[in-house]
């Protein structure tokens, strides 16, 4: 979803730059990744279709997305947007979650592109170390994911088609190269993807192959620089149409020798596949031979219609789900916000949320295993 808190039109790819400056972090983390987090979210990894933890159980993940850090860097007024301390994480966790996805920016990762040396490179690294510590001390899976991006000299102000063969692979090397020992972070190697080509998604490829202003880094490449570090953690991969094709999915599934890879989807009111039949016929079908993981959920319209149901199937399909956003200044009817205040105050949207996670936390029938 689009950090300006609203479904937007379909972003232009920006022009080719001029300049190809290193794509190399400047500066290493200073705080340190802990394996402090709560017996149930260790040692997560993926068994055919489901994602286990170290005690043999099955993890489904439920929460939030936290928008924020993906653009407060960029623009140049902070790291979050809103508070990031153990107040505001014992709230998300009041909502009966087990995970938060965390968007990233690449060049405030990275620190390159010109963004304020305070809010980037270590600053910025320490900053999600800190917030992925406290969000595993609270019994809450990281999910991090590269949510904005740019090639070559241009700032990374948005969503592009894909990861860029420019810096997205030196942001995964660091990436994971800082949270490999912890196994309750999993990787989201690109938001949302909106190529025309299933080939370039996997691949990669040149500008040109690719119908872009930018050579793309496929799913194999960011993959490939994932586990280049010995990281195993689970990484996810996003299809298509904003993540919300899944169709050719299992056709061209990336490689991964770890075997800890799980599809990424993402379903709103406003996307082509929002009918109980297209899931069916697409999600369902790959949750049969992955795990996959609805890493944004959510409607524009103030309301709970739409998610309602479609928690509903995703629960018989023992398929995580995450809303989008929680962030007290979203509006949601145009965010999708799921609360009006930090201290978990629900909008009319996100109240959809939060009661179905309670029936569930307060339901004593397990969630079924997929077939």
């Amino acid at each position: 979803m689009a950090a300006t808190a609203g479904p937007t039109a379909t972003p232009n790819p920006s022009a080719t730059p001029t300049a190809q400056p290193t794509a190399t972090p400047s500066a290493q983390p200073t705080a340190t990744p802990t394996s402090g987090a709560t017996p149930g979210i260790t040692g997560l990894h993926v068994v055919g279709n489901e994602i286990l933890n170290a005690s043999g159980q099955q993890f489904v993940p439920h929460g939030v997305d936290r928008s924020g850090t993906e653009y407060a860097c960029v623009q140049d007024f902070g790291i979050f947007d809103g508070p990031s301390d153990q107040t505001s994480v014992a709230a998300i966790a009041s909502w009966h979650t087990n995970a938060v996805r965390v968007p990233l920016n690449e060049d405030c990762w990275l620190a390159i592109n010109g963004v304020n040396a305070a809010y980037a490179g270590s600053n910025y690294i320490n900053a999600i170390v800190n917030f992925v510590n406290l969000l595993n001390a609270n019994g809450l899976v990281a999910i991090l994911d590269l949510h904005w991006n740019a090639p070559g000299a241009q700032s990374a102000t948005g969503q592009e088609p894909m990861a860029d063969a420019d810096h997205a692979p030196a942001f995964w090397t660091s990436v994971a190269s800082t949270f490999k020992n912890n196994d309750s972070v999993i990787f989201d190697l690109y938001n949302e993807p909106y190529l025309s080509s299933w080939s370039c998604w996997r691949n990669g490829g040149t500008a040109s192959a690719c119908g872009t202003s930018f050579a793309i880094a496929g799913m194999n490449t960011l993959i490939s620089a994932v586990r280049s570090t010995g990281a195993e953690n689970i990484v996810m991969a996003g299809g298509l149409a904003y993540s919300n094709d899944l169709s050719e999915w299992l056709q061209n599934k990336p490689t991964d020798p770890s075997g800890n890879l799980a599809a990424s989807w993402h379903v709103y009111n406003f996307n082509t596949c929002d009918t109980t039949s297209c899931y069916d016929s697409t999600a369902a079908v790959v949750a049969a031979s992955v795990p996959v993981i609805a890493g944004e959920i959510g409607e524009n319209d103030c309301a709970h219609d739409f998610i309602d149901p479609l928690m509903e199937w995703l629960d018989m399909h023992a398929t995580g789900y995450l809303g989008w956003a929680w962030n007290a200044d979203f509006n949601c009817s145009n965010g999708p916000g799921l609360i009006s205040n930090y201290d978990g105050t629900p909008t009319a949207y996100g109240v959809g949320l939060q009661d179905h996670l309670a029936a569930l936390a307060a339901s004593s029938v397990r969630r079924p295993h997929r077939p």
